[in-house]
């Protein structure tokens, strides 16, 4: 009986780019085959399911509730697919290198230099992929990986590249007009951005320790709470800073070129370290390679210098 029988993959593959294609003459494009071969592959396989997955609507074809719910089952899986294949591609190629790091890290402080290290060898591929979750110790495709925290501490094949600090950083147009700020305590007059990477990660320093820090004394524990917007993500606190939403209480590393470029302004130099450093690992073969043993020797380098303009930087609190 047909509800027995598994859906064809070609079936399966016409339905998944019908979903992401305008109507089946741009899915027949996209896929290099007729329309009819299109019409004919989804009806084969909504006869193989036993159900209508898409509905006439006009001259039109549109998913149905449950067609809908299939389509996204389906193009989970083909990515899953397209991903699979793009690591076998890459690990077939000896000039291909892969680094997986957390993303705020990875789009403000490790891509700019990633590109120019580049640059300089045209000849090799890299891949940068800016993820939460650590690359499994069994996986062939990643030869790099940047980690924050304590539980990373004892993994063989790694090195301490960077403690961090945060430190108030704003846009230039929040505060222009208003006096100078000649104290911590005067920085409570603006909108708070803060940052909270629970469950994954303990959070950086907050506001409320900063303050402190700094010898501001709170008579009122809701002034500061209330007033904050939160992000998940670094650098799209910083983004929020830098489009003139508030103050936000920045890594150090993560604003040096934004600064730089007068994108954001430090009023006070003063940062709070984070609980743990970054750390770099490595696949245990990646040294097999010349080029792998050159990155890492470059991003060890990266990681002391960046230590030291934090250290030049910041007068650091404990």
């Amino acid at each position: 009986m047909t509800d027995k029988l598994s859906p064809p993959l070609r079936a399966l593959q016409v339905f998944e780019a019908l979903g992401r294609c305008n109507g089946v003459a741009e899915t027949a494009r996209r896929l290099g085959i007729s329309p009819g071969a299109v019409s004919q592959q989804l009806k084969l396989l909504e006869d193989t399911l036993g159900m209508h997955l898409t509905e006439k609507d006009g001259k039109r074809l549109r998913q149905t509730a449950i067609g809908r719910q299939y389509h996204e089952r389906c193009a989970t899986a083909f990515e899953s697919l397209r991903v699979a294949h793009a690591d076998i591609q890459r690990a077939k190629n000896a000039r291909n290198l892969s680094l997986s790091a957390l993303p705020s890290l990875l789009s403000k402080w490790l891509a700019p230099r990633v590109l120019e290290w580049q640059n300089r060898r045209p000849q090799l591929s890299v891949y940068l992929d800016g993820t939460h979750t650590e690359p499994s110790p069994e996986g062939l495709e990643i030869d790099f990986r940047i980690s924050y925290g304590e539980r990373i501490a004892n993994v063989e094949n790694s090195v301490e590249l960077f403690r961090d600090s945060v430190v108030p950083v704003c846009s230039p147009r929040l505060i222009a007009g208003d006096a100078p700020l000649s104290t911590a305590a005067e920085i409570l007059r603006y909108p708070l951005i803060s940052v909270d990477w629970r469950p994954k990660f303990a959070s950086p320093p907050s506001w409320r320790e900063w303050f402190e820090a700094n010898g501001v004394v709170f008579g009122d524990r809701d002034r500061i709470d209330a007033s904050r917007c939160v992000f998940s993500l670094s650098s799209v606190a910083i983004q929020a800073a830098i489009d003139g939403h508030g103050f936000a209480l920045a890594q150090s590393s993560m604003i040096r070129d934004d600064v730089a470029a007068g994108r954001l302004v430090m009023p006070f130099a003063s940062g709070i370290l984070l609980p743990w450093p970054y750390f770099l690992t490595w696949r245990p073969t990646a040294f097999d390679r010349a080029d792998c043993r050159a990155f890492h020797r470059w991003l060890v380098t990266c990681g002391k210098k960046q230590q030291q303009e934090n250290d030049r930087m910041l007068k650091t609190l404990g």
